[in-house]
């Protein structure tokens, strides 16, 4: 019989991570993590539980599946970051690379989702979920930054297959829902004006909170005339970018981050 050629090997990794509070800190209070997906926990000079996630395959490509679940509980301060840019790599014809993020934040208590950029490489397919459940007072601030390609490369995106969905709950019932879908030409798609004017980049930020209201001016201040920011409602802002590059980006999100995060940012943002 002819020899078949073997599978490709899949990168496949899990985290279940929850903090609860220990006097006026928010701790570690369980945490499993399984295969190639890894955390690291910085030491932090306040009472925030600061964890750093880490794909040790060094991206994602078809067929590869990682899932993160997180709980902040009640009356804790969680901040989840990655040590770098995710990757979205080339892929084979057959299953996108799937990412599914679940987190859920308990009374009182606070989440910060800010992972670094999303650098998505010509050919890749990359299915990606992320969803947020929120106790009635609890509070969120969430980003997700997408790079469209490596422009210092001349790289431009003729064929990738692309799922991305945000869901953000309060109290069962829902909040706030994005998503988009893109097979094929994304350069092509991003050039035409009335889409994003040759855009290299983007990001969607959210925050959920009662303080959101009082935001909305001075976030509106600081944005270029590619960013907007919107009140959904009294206790949702929510702000979208589009930049030329990942550089223009970061300058536009790093300022919006560090106001609507007390003025501060993860350590791995500043590298």
């Amino acid at each position: 019989m002819p020899k078949q050629d073997a599978m490709p090997p899949r990168a496949k990794g899990a985290i279940r991570l929850s903090a609860k509070q220990l006097g006026e800190k928010s701790v570690l209070d369980g945490f499993r993590q399984s295969g190639s997906f890894k955390c690291l926990f910085p030491r932090t000079d306040g009472n925030a539980l600061d964890a750093v996630l880490l794909n040790t395959a060094g991206g994602i490509t078809g067929g590869d599946a990682f899932r993160f679940s997180g709980h902040a509980g009640d009356g804790t301060t969680l901040t989840l970051t990655t040590q770098a840019c995710e990757r979205a790599y080339k892929a084979k014809p057959g299953p996108s690379g799937q990412i599914v993020n679940h987190l859920s934040v308990a009374p009182g208590a606070r989440l910060n989702w800010l992972p670094q950029e999303t650098i998505l490489f010509d050919g890749s397919a990359l299915d990606r979920r992320l969803q947020i459940d929120l106790a009635p007072d609890a509070t969120a601030l969430m980003v997700e930054p997408l790079i469209f390609g490596r422009m210092a490369m001349g790289e431009t995106l003729t064929n990738i297959r692309l799922r991305d969905r945000i869901e953000i709950a309060r109290d069962g019932a829902p909040l706030f829902m994005d998503a988009m879908q893109f097979d094929g030409d994304l350069h092509a798609h991003l050039a035409k004006t009335h889409i994003a004017g040759g855009a290299g980049a983007m990001a969607l930020v959210a925050f959920a909170s009662p303080t959101a209201e009082g935001q909305i001016g001075p976030i509106r201040a600081m944005l270029p005339s590619t960013a907007g920011a919107s009140l959904i409602q009294s206790d949702l802002l929510v702000i979208r970018v589009l930049a030329e590059d990942s550089f223009t980006l970061r300058r536009t999100l790093m300022p919006v981050l560090r106001r609507l995060n007390n003025d501060t940012l993860p350590r791995c943002w500043m590298i």
